[in-house]
């Protein structure tokens, strides 16, 4: 599967892929990290090796590098601008990133919690939306996994990229 540049065109395909991205989508901005933290705790090993070859780590420093140095509170900050797709300097970095790479962030960001990225709060109790969510993403075949994290992770950070108009929306055709 490649990665679509028109954010708005969704992986995910089927009935049952799309309501568990709808699901993800109703959830608040906490329940948000903290069901990319589940997922990734349950499945991370899974999710990431998906296409290894597709994930450019190098193409992230800011993300997978300089991050890593901020405090807690920033880390979490950060996180939450770019789950509220906020047009700052690290959500810009990671919508300027295809798919693949977005997955690498948030499995590198879900290994480190706790070290050297912000963890839960030890008291944290996953609300049941979070719960139904990963319920239902455990039920789904592989690739259907694999087309809802996409999918998820594609939508969120800042780009003001927009999709190049296609022949039919522009009427003109390419010429040389």
């Amino acid at each position: 599967m490649t990665a679509s540049y028109d954010k708005t065109i969704s992986q995910a395909r089927s009935n049952e892929t799309q309501k568990v991205v709808d699901g993800f989508n109703a959830l608040n901005t906490d329940d948000k990290l903290a069901w990319f933290y589940f997922v990734y705790e349950k499945m991370g090993d899974s999710i990431t090796p998906a296409a290894p070859a597709a994930a450019e780590p190098e193409l992230a420093p800011l993300l997978l590098g300089d991050y890593f140095e901020l405090s807690d509170e920033q880390q979490l900050d950060i996180m939450r601008d770019i789950v509220n797709r906020k047009d700052t300097e690290y959500s810009r970095a990671y919508g300027a990133i295809k798919e693949n790479n977005q997955l690498l962030v948030w499995y590198a960001w879900a290994v480190a919690m706790g070290n050297t990225v912000v963890g839960l709060p030890a008291t944290y109790q996953p609300a049941k939306a979070i719960n139904d969510l990963l319920s239902e993403i455990e039920k789904l075949e592989f690739d259907e996994q694999i087309s809802v994290f996409r999918t998820i992770a594609g939508e969120l950070g800042y780009t003001d990229v927009k999709p190049i108009a296609t022949q039919a929306e522009t009427g003109k055709t390419t010429s040389l």
